[in-house]
């Protein structure tokens, strides 16, 4: 009976701090959570979470991801994986009905989408608060509405931020009704809270980023590509095959997550493969060669702690 009891405890601790996260995450941080206590708060008929149940790793094993004690690699099989229909998500990192716990963040990288929406489809007005969002699109044409007023559309080979700060609502949606959107959604803790909401977008000149890193984000509104409000830089670049590059960080401390958009190289002696995710903390450099042409590469330097 002692046995019992104690794991039914243990049971209602685990279940309580896992409501716990999905209540803090979904008021806190701007995540989504489908359950009936918050079913009131998001009205439409597209919500990304819809007849969806939370469901902890999401039916994926948690594969050792970890090589050495400041290296971790994340294979693009082991992400979280979602299926809407109209939506289709591969989560790096813990996000919506995917819940691992070894997978809630890099420093402060909280998120990392691959999403892929079809024709004439997209997320309903939500909101979201104290978040740093970058939305990389790599495929297609995505429409983006938020309650700044902004209406805009963004495609591949721009960028587009938004600092949510004190609280925004946007929707955003696939332009086009004969071909599929592709992007990314990345989410970044901020080092100051409830700041005033913006937006910005910018458009890359892609020849600038051909065998060579090119900046598209830095904490410096005056710096090269967009800012937001943390010590992050992120970079991104295409090369050929057996291009040797280093990449030197630009502030102690920080980490690298390295997110192989395509292709393969290896990095610091270790191959990243197609949508692998690399991270590496306590260095001040990376050393990365190219295995193959057009390997495109997104870095992300972060802050390893708030």
């Amino acid at each position: 009976m002692t046995e019992i009891a104690t794991y039914s405890n243990i049971l209602t601790i685990i279940i309580m701090d896992r409501k716990d996260f999905l209540k803090k995450g979904f008021l806190g941080t701007g995540m989504f959570a489908a359950s009936a206590a918050f079913g009131n708060l998001i009205k439409n008929d597209i919500d990304e979470l819809k007849d969806l149940e939370i469901l902890g790793f999401n039916h994926i094993p948690n594969s050792k991801s970890d090589i050495s004690e400041n290296i971790i690699l994340h294979k693009s099989s082991s992400r979280g994986y979602a299926n809407h229909g109209w939506l289709e998500s591969k989560h790096t990192f813990s996000f919506a009905n995917y819940h691992n716990p070894e997978r809630m963040h890099f420093g402060v990288l909280r998120v990392l989408n691959d999403d892929r929406v079809n024709p004439g489809m997209g997320f309903g007005t939500h909101p979201h608060d104290n978040m740093e969002i970058i939305s990389i699109p790599l495929e297609g044409d995505l429409e983006h509405k938020d309650s700044m007023g902004n209406t805009t559309i963004i495609k591949h080979g721009d960028i587009q931020v938004m600092s949510a700060g004190t609280g925004i609502m946007h929707s955003e949606y696939n332009k086009n009704s004969d071909k599929e959107v592709k992007f990314l959604q990345i989410w970044v803790y901020p080092n100051k809270k409830n700041v005033t909401p913006r937006y910005d977008q910018i458009t890359l000149n892609k020849k600038e980023s051909v065998n060579k890193f090119k900046q598209i984000l830095s904490p410096n509104p005056h710096d090269a590509g967009v800012w937001i409000h943390q010590d992050a830089w992120f970079n991104m670049g295409t090369f050929n095959k057996d291009i040797k590059t280093t990449y030197n960080l630009n502030k102690e401390g920080n980490g690298v997550y390295v997110f192989m958009l395509k292709g393969t190289a290896t990095i610091n002696n270790q191959v990243v493969e197609n949508r692998d995710g690399f991270g590496i903390w306590n260095i001040n450099n990376l050393e990365i060669m190219s295995n193959e042409d057009a390997t495109e590469i997104l870095l992300m330097e972060v802050p390893m702690s708030l």
